[in-house]
């Protein structure tokens, strides 16, 4: 089995068994220190379900069989918040062609914007009507379905849902985006981006190796697991 669907295979176990199990539970009647923890593992579950479909378009999920490779990036995008894949593809191969330009979807020219206005414009586009909508009726059929268990299911909704989305989106945009390519907003700037110097364990912890992005913008056939090794490779030949 390829490494790049195994580790996917894992990350996306690991968030329904962590969905379904929590979502039943009472948690406004657990501890309160509980709570932060369920966010913040639902937010590195969350954020690693879209690391992996990121790699399905490169290619890394399913590389002899590249229909069913995009076809997994498609489900797991789809569960990330209800994303259409062709789209975010092709928008992707975007960034890639011509990062840090007008031409780049990911990328902001205006500087007066700041990080906000990057933020912003990062969301809108990627976010349309009809995804909004899928997203809102799911977490409606959601808090439907608790709310016949316990009244204070939608607390449930919140913290295993919705908060985890909202920081991984955030996550994304600071660590793939923002940081690594802040530094080609400067006027005839002609370096590509950046990579985040930090240790592997801390780059894992920040944005499964999203950090390391000049190594990816270099080496987009390399899985987000590979890159550490790649950074080393650069690292030792500076």
């Amino acid at each position: 089995m390829p490494s790049g669907i195994l580790s996917g295979a894992l990350l996306l176990v690991a968030w329904l068994i962590s969905l379904f199990s929590l979502l039943p539970l009472e948690l406004s009647q657990g501890p309160m220190w509980l709570l932060p923890l369920i966010v913040g593992v639902r937010t590195a579950l969350q954020t690693g379900l879209f690391i992996t479909a990121h790699d399905a378009m490169h290619g890394h999920l399913f590389p002899s069989s590249p229909r069913l490779n995009h076809r997994l990036g498609a489900v797991l995008l789809f569960l990330y918040a209800g994303l259409p894949y062709r789209s975010c593809w092709r928008k992707h191969q975007r960034h890639h062609w011509r990062p840090g330009s007008h031409l780049d979807p990911d990328f902001c020219c205006d500087q007066a914007a700041g990080i906000i206005g990057w933020y912003r414009r990062f969301m809108v586009g990627y976010l349309s009507l009809a995804q909004m909508m899928r997203l809102l009726s799911l977490w409606l059929v959601l808090a439907l379905l608790i709310s016949f268990r316990h009244p204070s299911g939608w607390i449930n909704l919140v913290v295993v849902c919705i908060l985890p989305l909202l920081l991984s989106s955030l996550q994304l945009f600071l660590f793939g985006t923002y940081l690594p390519h802040r530094n080609q907003q400067q006027p005839g700037c002609l370096d590509g981006p950046l990579t985040l110097a930090m240790p592997a364990w801390l780059s894992l912890l920040a944005c499964f190796h999203f950090g390391y992005h000049r190594e990816h913008h270099e080496h987009p056939e390399l899985a987000w697991f590979q890159l550490p090794a790649e950074h080393r490779r650069t690292l030792a030949l500076s």
